[in-house]
């Protein structure tokens, strides 16, 4: 079997597969083995790192790929013939994984298109697929063909599919009386299009990095409205004509598995996109009942693939030393808090990669499964079986864990169980709906948690926010001397209540203004950023979101106070006391950085 091998340095160059771009004086030599170097033997990564820098096309590449495996090059074409019987009972992801395409029936045998025609006739997959007298011819081509092959076949819109304009074009020409919308039946060609449109949006949103995709029918002859929430804002995206309303939340519904008939309750469902389309992501999807007997679709795109490095999660060196002191003792409580949709499941998944050994046996119990993890062993809830939280809390602790994670803390079961388990020895991760990392201990305690075990268990709380993030379009300037007055000011109100602050807080604002000079300045002056707007960002000055994060650690004098039952105020100055930033100074410890704005900190910061 042909493979691609790389120069090295000592000994001849092994052939490679793509040798024959050299011969046909497509590229150089040199650029060639820079290009396999580079991208190793990720033949797709490789090819399209010709197509990108050095120009090479498609059609070159298939034919230098003729010539390395002795068989026909076969283009791709928008002309190819697409039949059940080839087609029917195989699926996209099949085909991809394997790197062969059934094309058509010729004299010469059943045309299969290749990525690798060794491989495909060593392993007999094919002569498996189809009975036993079908002859075969084997064809080559290049990776970015035979995805195109594959988006033809199977009806993909990322690309070939054409733009939205375009879709919105065809699917706005049937003429429907006014008032007979709700009555309009599509037919083959508009279901057609209002297939392509859906998946359209959804591959378009996911390109775009948002978080959540509105589907909002309008009242009378308003038409569709579709709004994507981007960085945490909603930003109108596109509008769809109004006679197709039902039948795009209809294909919605059907591709989450929800009751179509069903439209004056709620329903929740989930996508798997890859059955439908050529990214592999998951969408929760919520049907609410709106006004004038329309239905509206919330689907929020989850955060798959693999974990955030917890180095890459934005926190402080100060906050990183803190966390990592914590997190790796064998047992105890650990929370994360904040608003929906404020990062907690990627920090948990981020210290759980953390601490994922071969040594170490992890279960996590998640409603929905966002982050997946090899070596984790991840259980869904699923509330209508009777699987929920404080059920798969207590199977947990019969079989033999050393850290188990829990998605969310609501009830007083969960929250106690947990206790129970790091006493006994087991390191818990858990997640709370709560403000600040204060507050949480006293909702907890509210709960009925008993507050000896409960300071005995923990170890700490990490709150956090997400902020927009400055995009590289900013502009640096140098702030004037009230701003200045103004910022020292609003760092101070976070350490008014401390006793070094108390006692003189002039002395304590002149050693943090030198703090920050000597650590964020430039020639003993402090740099701030204001937004700009670029393309890039869509001329908003910001692009992409940092976390905010303020972390208390349960030392002894907070379990002190917490077996007290002591105020949040108490709990609050004791944590700052003991070295935690709020949330609010660790924005601003960011605003230095040049990461974000005071803005941006104050909209996320809020008491």
């Amino acid at each position: 079997m042909a493979t691609t091998a790389s120069t090295k340095k000592t000994g001849p160059r092994s052939p490679s597969k793509y040798d024959g771009l050299v011969h046909a004086g497509a590229i150089g030599m040199t650029e060639l083995q820079a290009c396999i170097d580079k991208r190793g033997d990720k033949d797709g990564t490789i090819e399209q790192l010709l197509i990108d820098q050095y120009n090479v096309t498609p059609a070159q590449i298939g034919q230098a790929l003729g010539l390395f495996y002795g068989v026909p090059y076969e283009p791709f074409s928008k002309a190819r013939f697409n039949t059940d019987k080839l087609h029917g009972a195989l699926k996209r992801d099949f085909l991809s994984e394997q790197g062969w395409i059934p094309l058509e029936e010729t004299f010469d045998g059943l045309l299969v298109m290749c990525l690798d025609p060794e491989q495909v006739r060593t392993t007999y997959v094919v002569q498996h697929m189809f009975p036993r007298e079908t002859q075969f011819k084997y064809v080559i081509t290049s990776h970015s063909e035979f995805n195109q092959t594959l988006d033809l076949i199977f009806g993909a819109v990322d690309g070939e599919g054409g733009n939205l304009d375009d879709l919105l074009a065809n699917m706005s020409r049937p003429m429907v009386e006014e008032g007979e919308e709700d009555n309009y039946v599509p037919n083959a060609t508009s279901e057609n299009e209002v297939v392509k449109f859906v998946n359209k949006v959804i591959l378009e949103a996911y390109h775009k990095k948002a978080s959540d995709i509105h589907i909002e029918p309008g009242l009378g002859k308003a038409n569709v409205g579709v709004r994507l929430r981007i960085d945490g804002s909603l930003v109108p995206y596109i509008e769809a004509p109004r006679h197709l309303r039902q039948a795009i939340v209809a294909r919605i519904k059907i591709m989450s598995d929800l009751d179509i008939s069903e439209t004056r309750r709620p329903q929740d469902g989930k996508i798997v996109f890859k059955k439908f389309g050529p990214v592999d992501i998951e969408l929760r999807v919520a049907t609410l009942p709106s006004a004038g007997g329309l239905e509206d679709v919330v689907m929020r795109i989850l955060a798959g693939g693999e974990p955030i490095p917890l180095s890459n999660l934005g926190l402080t060196p100060h906050n990183m030393a803190r966390l990592e002191s914590v997190i790796h003792k064998p047992y105890g409580l650990f929370y994360v808090c904040g608003p929906t949709g404020s990062g907690k499941t990627t920090t948990l998944h981020s210290i759980l990669a953390q601490l994922n050994k071969t040594d170490t046996k992890i279960w996590t119990a998640e409603d929905p499964i966002e982050i997946t993890q090899k070596g984790l062993r991840q259980v869904q809830v699923n509330k209508k079986a009777g699987i929920d939280f404080a059920m798969l809390m207590r199977s947990f602790l019969r079989a033999d864990p050393d850290i188990i994670m829990v998605g969310e803390s609501r009830d007083h079961e969960t929250v106690s169980m947990g206790i129970e388990a790091s006493l006994t020895g087991h390191l818990v991760f858990s997640t709370l709906h709560t403000n600040s990392a204060p507050e949480s201990v006293t909702r907890l305690l509210d709960m009925g948690m008993d507050p000896f075990n409960f300071a005995d268990a923990l170890l700490g709380i990490l709150a956090q926010r997400l902020a927009k993030r400055l995009c590289s379009c900013k502009e640096a300037y140098s702030p004037a001397g009230p701003e200045l007055t103004a910022f020292v000011s609003e760092y101070a109100e976070e350490l008014r209540n401390t006793d070094a602050w108390q006692e003189n807080p002039q002395n304590e604002a002149k050693k943090l203004y030198q703090h920050w000079v000597e650590t964020y300045g430039d020639n003993g002056r402090l740099t701030f950023y204001r937004p700009v707007g670029c393309t890039k960002c869509g001329k908003t000055g910001y692009k992409g979101r940092l976390g905010l994060h303020e972390l208390m650690l349960a030392d002894e004098a907070t379990k002190k106070l917490i077996q007290e039952r002591a105020r949040v105020v108490k709990i609050f100055t004791s944590a700052v006391s003991g070295g935690m930033h709020t949330l609010k100074m660790d924005g601003m410890i960011k605003v230095l950085q040049g990461l974000t704005d005071m803005k941006q900190v104050r909209a996320v910061c809020i008491k």
